[in-house]
Protein backbone atom coordinates (compact mmCIF):
# COMPACT_ATOMS: atom_id res chain seq x y z
CA UNK A 1 0.00 0.00 0.00
CA UNK A 2 1.35 3.64 -0.64
CA UNK A 3 2.57 5.49 2.13
CA UNK A 4 1.79 8.81 2.38
CA UNK A 5 2.95 12.15 4.25
CA UNK A 6 0.47 15.22 5.38
CA UNK A 7 2.05 18.26 6.67
CA UNK A 8 -0.78 20.59 6.63
CA UNK A 9 -1.86 22.59 9.47
CA UNK A 10 -4.96 23.41 8.45
CA UNK A 11 -7.25 20.93 10.61
CA UNK A 12 -10.06 20.88 8.19
CA UNK A 13 -8.79 20.85 5.27
CA UNK A 14 -5.78 18.19 6.54
CA UNK A 15 -8.55 16.05 8.02
CA UNK A 16 -10.03 15.88 4.88
CA UNK A 17 -6.94 15.15 2.27
CA UNK A 18 -6.76 11.98 4.67
CA UNK A 19 -10.02 10.41 4.76
CA UNK A 20 -10.39 11.10 0.94
CA UNK A 21 -6.90 9.45 0.15
CA UNK A 22 -7.63 6.82 2.66
CA UNK A 23 -10.90 6.29 0.70
CA UNK A 24 -9.19 6.10 -2.62
CA UNK A 25 -6.64 2.73 -0.50
CA UNK A 26 -3.65 5.21 0.42
CA UNK A 27 -2.23 4.60 4.08
CA UNK A 28 -2.08 8.36 5.27
CA UNK A 29 0.04 9.93 8.13
CA UNK A 30 -0.86 13.65 8.90
CA UNK A 31 1.47 16.20 10.71
CA UNK A 32 0.69 19.85 11.05
CA UNK A 33 4.66 21.48 10.40
CA UNK A 34 7.72 20.54 9.70
CA UNK A 35 9.01 19.92 12.58
CA UNK A 36 6.48 17.19 13.23
CA UNK A 37 6.90 15.59 9.74
CA UNK A 38 11.03 15.45 9.97
CA UNK A 39 10.72 13.24 13.35
CA UNK A 40 8.17 11.30 11.55
CA UNK A 41 10.29 10.44 8.90
CA UNK A 42 13.06 9.45 11.06
CA UNK A 43 11.14 6.79 11.85
CA UNK A 44 9.19 5.80 9.32
CA UNK A 45 9.65 5.46 5.24
CA UNK A 46 6.65 7.24 2.82
CA UNK A 47 6.36 7.07 -0.71
CA UNK A 48 5.63 10.44 -0.96
CA UNK A 49 4.74 13.91 1.16
CA UNK A 50 2.00 16.47 0.75
CA UNK A 51 3.50 19.65 1.63
CA UNK A 52 1.88 22.88 2.73
CA UNK A 53 3.41 25.96 2.00
CA UNK A 54 2.58 28.28 4.76
CA UNK A 55 2.69 26.49 8.22
CA UNK A 56 3.89 27.36 11.70
CA UNK A 57 7.16 26.85 13.34
CA UNK A 58 8.51 25.66 9.50
CA UNK A 59 6.90 26.97 6.54
CA UNK A 60 6.64 24.03 3.32
CA UNK A 61 9.46 25.79 1.81
CA UNK A 62 12.09 25.06 4.67
CA UNK A 63 10.77 21.71 4.76
CA UNK A 64 11.11 20.70 1.56
CA UNK A 65 14.72 22.02 1.45
CA UNK A 66 15.71 20.01 4.44
CA UNK A 67 14.06 17.10 2.69
CA UNK A 68 16.31 17.19 -0.43
CA UNK A 69 19.34 16.58 1.82
CA UNK A 70 18.08 14.04 4.29
CA UNK A 71 15.45 12.29 1.81
CA UNK A 72 16.47 13.12 -1.38
CA UNK A 73 14.66 9.89 -2.78
CA UNK A 74 11.46 11.14 -1.36
CA UNK A 75 9.20 12.76 -3.97
CA UNK A 76 6.78 15.71 -2.85
CA UNK A 77 4.10 18.51 -4.21
CA UNK A 78 3.04 21.62 -2.39
CA UNK A 79 -0.84 21.89 -1.82
CA UNK A 80 -0.87 25.50 -1.05
CA UNK A 81 -3.28 28.73 -1.11
CA UNK A 82 -0.01 30.59 -2.63
CA UNK A 83 -0.62 31.09 -6.57
CA UNK A 84 2.27 33.42 -7.32
CA UNK A 85 4.89 32.59 -10.22
CA UNK A 86 7.42 32.99 -7.63
CA UNK A 87 6.24 30.75 -5.34
CA UNK A 88 5.97 27.97 -7.94
CA UNK A 89 9.57 28.32 -9.16
CA UNK A 90 11.10 27.98 -5.60
CA UNK A 91 9.07 25.07 -5.35
CA UNK A 92 10.12 23.85 -8.28
CA UNK A 93 14.38 24.81 -7.63
CA UNK A 94 13.49 22.95 -4.18
CA UNK A 95 13.00 19.93 -6.31
CA UNK A 96 9.08 19.83 -6.06
CA UNK A 97 7.53 17.15 -8.21
CA UNK A 98 4.09 19.14 -8.69
CA UNK A 99 2.34 22.40 -7.05
CA UNK A 100 -1.33 22.35 -7.12
CA UNK A 101 -3.30 25.60 -5.95
CA UNK A 102 -6.36 26.19 -3.42
CA UNK A 103 -9.05 25.04 -3.54
CA UNK A 104 -8.72 22.12 -5.84
CA UNK A 105 -10.38 18.95 -7.24
CA UNK A 106 -9.83 16.15 -5.13
CA UNK A 107 -10.06 13.63 -7.58
CA UNK A 108 -7.12 15.84 -9.86
CA UNK A 109 -4.67 15.54 -6.76
CA UNK A 110 -4.94 11.94 -6.74
CA UNK A 111 -4.17 12.07 -10.43
CA UNK A 112 -1.23 13.73 -9.80
CA UNK A 113 -0.14 11.88 -7.05
CA UNK A 114 -0.55 8.78 -8.93
CA UNK A 115 1.56 10.13 -12.12
CA UNK A 116 4.34 11.14 -9.93
CA UNK A 117 4.55 7.69 -8.04
CA UNK A 118 4.21 6.26 -11.26
CA UNK A 119 7.49 7.73 -12.67
CA UNK A 120 9.66 7.91 -9.63
CA UNK A 121 9.74 4.26 -8.65
CA UNK A 122 13.14 3.10 -8.68
CA UNK A 123 11.59 -0.31 -10.15
CA UNK A 124 10.98 1.66 -13.38
CA UNK A 125 14.48 3.19 -13.74
CA UNK A 126 16.12 1.46 -16.75
CA UNK A 127 18.96 -1.13 -14.92
CA UNK A 128 22.35 0.00 -16.43
CA UNK A 129 25.85 -0.27 -14.89
CA UNK A 130 28.37 2.60 -13.65
CA UNK A 131 28.40 4.94 -16.80
CA UNK A 132 31.68 6.73 -17.47
CA UNK A 133 31.06 10.22 -18.23
CA UNK A 134 34.58 12.10 -18.19
CA UNK A 135 35.95 12.88 -15.02
CA UNK A 136 32.57 11.52 -13.36
CA UNK A 137 30.96 7.98 -12.90
CA UNK A 138 27.15 7.80 -13.13
CA UNK A 139 25.50 5.14 -10.96
CA UNK A 140 22.20 5.38 -12.08
CA UNK A 141 20.78 2.31 -10.00
CA UNK A 142 22.17 3.94 -6.48
CA UNK A 143 21.62 7.91 -7.60
CA UNK A 144 25.45 8.85 -7.31
CA UNK A 145 27.84 10.99 -9.44
CA UNK A 146 31.35 10.26 -8.32
CA UNK A 147 35.01 11.05 -8.57
CA UNK A 148 38.37 10.44 -7.15
CA UNK A 149 37.16 13.18 -4.36
CA UNK A 150 33.57 13.34 -3.83
CA UNK A 151 30.88 11.41 -4.23
CA UNK A 152 27.44 13.51 -5.43
CA UNK A 153 23.72 11.67 -3.96
CA UNK A 154 21.39 12.81 -7.04
CA UNK A 155 17.79 12.73 -6.38
CA UNK A 156 15.40 10.15 -8.39
CA UNK A 157 14.60 12.90 -11.04
CA UNK A 158 17.92 14.26 -11.82
CA UNK A 159 18.96 10.59 -11.93
CA UNK A 160 16.51 10.23 -14.95
CA UNK A 161 17.03 12.57 -16.89
CA UNK A 162 20.83 12.05 -16.92
CA UNK A 163 20.19 8.90 -17.94
CA UNK A 164 18.05 9.98 -20.50
CA UNK A 165 20.05 12.36 -21.92
CA UNK A 166 23.06 9.82 -21.51
CA UNK A 167 20.88 7.04 -23.60
CA UNK A 168 20.35 10.18 -26.29
CA UNK A 169 23.42 11.42 -26.49
CA UNK A 170 25.34 13.40 -29.70
CA UNK A 171 21.84 14.55 -31.65
CA UNK A 172 19.40 17.21 -30.85
CA UNK A 173 16.45 15.97 -28.04
CA UNK A 174 13.33 17.95 -28.24
CA UNK A 175 11.80 18.97 -25.19
CA UNK A 176 8.62 17.29 -25.69
CA UNK A 177 10.11 14.13 -26.16
CA UNK A 178 11.95 14.94 -22.90
CA UNK A 179 8.70 15.86 -20.64
CA UNK A 180 6.40 13.40 -22.52
CA UNK A 181 9.14 10.31 -21.52
CA UNK A 182 9.59 11.49 -17.87
CA UNK A 183 6.57 13.82 -17.38
CA UNK A 184 3.95 12.62 -19.18
CA UNK A 185 2.67 15.94 -20.00
CA UNK A 186 4.44 19.12 -21.25
CA UNK A 187 2.30 22.20 -19.66
CA UNK A 188 3.73 25.05 -18.25
CA UNK A 189 4.31 23.32 -14.76
CA UNK A 190 6.47 20.64 -16.10
CA UNK A 191 8.05 22.71 -18.89
CA UNK A 192 9.54 24.72 -16.04
CA UNK A 193 10.20 21.79 -13.83
CA UNK A 194 12.41 20.74 -16.44
CA UNK A 195 14.48 23.75 -17.26
CA UNK A 196 15.02 23.79 -13.16
CA UNK A 197 16.43 19.84 -13.80
CA UNK A 198 18.26 21.15 -16.83
CA UNK A 199 20.01 23.61 -14.39
CA UNK A 200 21.01 21.20 -11.49
CA UNK A 201 22.30 18.62 -13.83
CA UNK A 202 24.66 21.61 -15.60
CA UNK A 203 26.02 22.06 -12.09
CA UNK A 204 26.42 18.71 -10.87
CA UNK A 205 28.33 18.31 -14.39
CA UNK A 206 30.39 21.19 -14.26
CA UNK A 207 33.44 18.88 -12.42
CA UNK A 208 34.20 18.05 -16.20
CA UNK A 209 34.31 20.90 -18.72
CA UNK A 210 33.69 18.41 -21.36
CA UNK A 211 30.11 17.49 -20.61
CA UNK A 212 28.07 20.06 -22.02
CA UNK A 213 23.87 20.25 -21.98
CA UNK A 214 23.61 22.57 -24.69
CA UNK A 215 20.02 24.63 -25.13
CA UNK A 216 19.11 24.24 -28.96
CA UNK A 217 16.46 27.35 -29.28
CA UNK A 218 13.20 26.87 -29.27
CA UNK A 219 13.73 22.97 -29.82
CA UNK A 220 15.00 21.53 -26.91
CA UNK A 221 18.96 20.34 -25.69
CA UNK A 222 22.15 19.11 -27.61
CA UNK A 223 24.24 16.73 -25.31
CA UNK A 224 28.14 15.95 -25.32
CA UNK A 225 28.97 13.29 -22.93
Amino acid sequence: MIRVLIVEDDLDLGNLLKQYLELNDFQVLRVFNGVEARNELKENKFDIAILDVMMPKEDGFILAQKLRDSHPDLPFLFVTARKMREDVLTGLKLGAEDYISKPFDADELILRIRNILKRNFKSEIPKAQVISLGKLNFDPENLTLQTEKFTRNLTEKESQLLLFLYQNKNRIIKREEVLNHLWEESDFFSGRSLDVFISRLRKHLSEDESLQIESVRGVGFRVSF
